[in-house]
């Protein structure tokens, strides 16, 4: 049985899980000086920093970095999507953002388990391969997540 976090939300251990097991995280909804504000701090390329410039880019128009894509997609699979016991802990991965993200989405993320895999040396975690998919309005894909997330097994019962 999952145990429960505060506020009620129910936290999964290794031992929860199954393949193809689906999760849908709440949403965020993206504005231009959102965009802005994350480039000009951690991205500073002008089709991040400013609608005229990037027209004549390969965007055709302010986009939002990706790795601000990547961390939205955190935010609401650690607040609304993914309710694993000790968090979110990443093992490596791979990511795609086959679309840019707009001035106006609204951004949700939509997740499966694809692999379960107990620790053979550590027997009170394992991990779990997960894809992400961070959807907008209109349910564009514009960032694929898959990662290998550690997560504790349930504990012995004694």
């Amino acid at each position: 049985m999952a145990s429960t976090a505060e506020g009620g939300r129910q936290e999964l251990f290794l031992d929860d899980l199954s393949v193809g097991q689906k999760f849908t995280s709440g949403t965020h909804t993206l504005d231009a000086a959102q965009i802005v504000a994350f480039a000009r701090e951690f991205d500073p390329q002008g089709f991040h920093l400013d609608d005229a410039t990037a027209k004549d880019t390969l965007f055709e128009g302010l986009a939002a970095s990706g790795w601000h894509t990547a961390a939205i997609t955190m935010k609401l699979n650690v607040q609304s999507g993914l309710p694993f016991k000790g968090g979110i802990v990443g093992a490596g991965g791979d990511i795609r953002w086959p679309r840019p993200t707009r001035p106006g989405d609204v951004l949700h993320v939509e997740s499966e388990v694809l692999e379960v895999t107990p620790s053979r040396t550590r027997p009170d975690r394992g991990i779990a391969t997960v894809r992400s998919e961070t959807r907008n309005q209109k349910g564009d894909v514009v960032q694929v997540l898959v990662a290998k997330l550690v997560l504790p097994r349930r504990p012995a019962s004694g």
